[in-house]
């Protein structure tokens, strides 16, 4: 099919707005410093009232802290939880409102998505949120100049063991271990996105964590792996 004039100056257009900001993608992080043996378990899609509880309970039986990167709307439903995971001294960070993706959010909508979760989950926190991740990594122009007005970092990662398709949680643990690295950032999923997601990562997270442990790493939150804490 041939796109006319305008049809194809709207897709340029759009392109422009969402792969263009992914090519120049000022400021958003994929890794900490190699400095040291760090690495930051971060949890997105939450907070989940029954999943991120046990996930809760398996990182205090092992003394870990991480980043939760929770959705607004979610954390609205489930303020007891948020206050959970602040109350053990794990960081909170936004993944949104909404969970949409910012590919289909036009500069005000991606403004009202970053600012209507911040305030509340900084709220719910006790402190100014510094991180965002957008949902599904997909980001757009009008993102970095909201982050900069809510005071937030945009942070991805470098290690997904389980994304678009569902993965076995042995699979997910040996992907990670054999994957890490100093400054390495991975990125799990507490609550379903995909089916089955945190039920597969509740199984997974102690060899990992173990494995982890037993490479030397120490596993630190997002702000500690950047050393902005």
């Amino acid at each position: 099919m041939i796109l006319g004039p305008l049809a194809a100056g709207a897709a340029a257009a759009w392109a422009a707005y969402t792969w263009g900001a992914h090519l120049v993608a000022p400021g958003c992080v994929r890794r900490g410093p190699a400095t040291g043996r760090r690495i930051a378990l971060t949890f997105d899609d939450g907070p989940d009232p029954v999943w991120t509880s046990q996930i809760l309970d398996v990182l205090a039986a092992r003394s870990v802290r991480a980043t939760f990167f929770l959705v607004g709307e979610r954390a609205e439903r489930a303020l007891e939880t948020v206050r959970r995971i602040a109350a053990a001294s794990h960081e909170i960070a936004s993944h949104g409102w909404s969970h949409r993706s910012l590919w289909v959010c036009g500069p005000r909508r991606t403004d009202a998505e970053i600012g209507r979760a911040h305030r509340l989950l900084s709220d719910a926190a006790g402190r100014p949120l510094r991180h965002f991740r957008p949902p599904w990594g997909m980001v757009n122009a009008a993102m970095f100049g909201a982050l900069r007005r809510h005071g937030e970092r945009c942070v991805l990662w470098s290690i997904q063991p389980e994304g678009l398709r569902a993965t076995a949680a042995t699979q997910q643990a040996d992907d990670v271990l054999r994957r890490a690295h100093p400054g390495a950032i991975v990125d799990l999923h507490d609550a379903e996105g995909l089916d089955g997601a945190p039920e597969r990562l509740l199984a997974a997270l102690p060899p990992m964590i173990e494995g982890l442990h037993v490479a030397g790493y120490e596993l630190v939150t997002i702000s500690e792996l950047l050393d902005e804490s």
